[in-house]
């Protein structure tokens, strides 16, 4: 199987960290001017999607370890983006909220990202989108 080809699962595993690493490396650019990182951001989409989650719920969203996402989540709440707080069913757990500063910030930062995303994808009809946007959720959403 030639990995070169982007048949095999070499190939495909190159195509999607190519596209994902082109991602990153725009959206980043577009972030760096407002002092964001990319995984702060994508902490910020996380919470704006299902406030109040866990660490390990988190975690998978941001595409770090717990270590790093604690380091992460650190400086965000010492910049006041998002804030700690116990789970009201079980206050052993310690869940992440969005501050209104984090959500007026997210919301800033909102466009020029999705600039960036569609940028990736423009070229493709809306079918072809939707069907890679299928496909790459169920290879995400798979049990390893």
């Amino acid at each position: 199987m030639n990995g070169s080809s982007g048949t095999g699962l070499i190939g495909l595993s190159e195509l999607i960290a190519g596209v994902n690493r082109r991602l990153d490396l725009a959206v980043e650019m577009r972030l760096k001017p407002a002092g964001v990182r990319i995984e702060q951001y994508r902490v910020l989409e996380a919470l704006t999607r299902q406030d109040g989650q866990s660490m390990g719920e988190l975690a998978p969203s941001v595409f770090v370890d717990l270590p790093t996402l604690t380091k992460i989540v650190d400086r965000m709440v010492a910049n006041a983006l998002v804030y700690r707080a116990p789970d009201p069913r079980d206050r052993r757990r310690v869940l992440v909220f969005l501050s209104e500063r984090g959500r007026e910030h997210f919301a800033t930062l909102l466009p020029a990202v999705e600039t960036e995303r569609r940028q990736v994808i423009d070229g493709l009809s809306p079918s072809e989108a939707s069907q890679l946007t299928a496909l790459l959720a169920g290879l995400l959403d798979r049990k390893t």
